[in-house]
């Protein structure tokens, strides 16, 4: 059985992944009002020993208070927020064995016309489930 994964989503202002870390802006905000301002999702990722030189999928969805994916109108029709990637974290030669690994994802979003109400980005990693929940207020 292969160990499991460690991430933490971050609500912010805006952010960048840049070799495993993140740069982040207006970190940690948890309320916003509506429509909202452009904003971001940084994960921070830790992958075990055993599961380094895989490709690990990765899913972020923004969802309804419902679980219902949240939808904006493109030019192919309503199409849902979020992102799909794998995420390989190579094991450099003599790393120590049972050393966590450093991974990042950021995910950068216009702002949005949102109802008010509770949302929460869902990302499904490797197997496991991670959430970040936000209000929007009026």
């Amino acid at each position: 059985m292969a160990s499991p994964v460690e991430a933490q989503l971050i609500l912010c202002d805006a952010a960048q992944a840049v070799s495993g870390k993140i740069h982040m802006l207006g970190a940690g905000w948890s309320m916003t009002s509506s429509p909202t301002a452009p904003h971001a999702v940084a994960v921070l990722i830790k992958v075990p020993w055993d599961r380094a030189n895989q490709q690990l999928p990765l899913k972020l969805q923004l969802l309804e208070a419902d679980g219902n994916p949240v939808k904006v109108t493109a030019s192919d029709g309503e199409v849902p927020i979020g992102a799909d990637a794998n995420i390989e974290v190579g094991r450099p030669p003599g790393l120590a064995p049972g050393t966590m690994l450093d991974a990042s994802f950021a995910l950068n979003i216009p702002s949005l016309p949102l109802p008010p109400g509770r949302y929460e980005w869902r990302m499904s990693f490797a197997g496991q489930e991670f959430v970040q929940s936000f209000t929007v207020r009026k």
